[in-house]
């Protein structure tokens, strides 16, 4: 299984997406809410609330 380049979830074989951009380096995404957080808008993941919680409880 892979992880996401953001959120660091596990991503079930056949879900996701996998962006790829020109330099051919690969993100492996969960969700839209991760592509948006970190393509479109930049965000720093550990500054986000719901994915320091998700990373405590594991």
């Amino acid at each position: 299984m892979v992880k996401c380049s953001y959120c660091n979830r596990e991503i079930k074989p056949g879900t996701g997406k996998l962006y790829v951009t020109k330099e051919a380096k690969k993100y492996n995404l969960c969700s839209n809410k991760c592509e948006k957080n970190m393509l479109k808008l930049g965000r720093v993941p550990r500054r986000l609330k719901w994915i320091t919680k998700k990373q405590k409880d594991e």
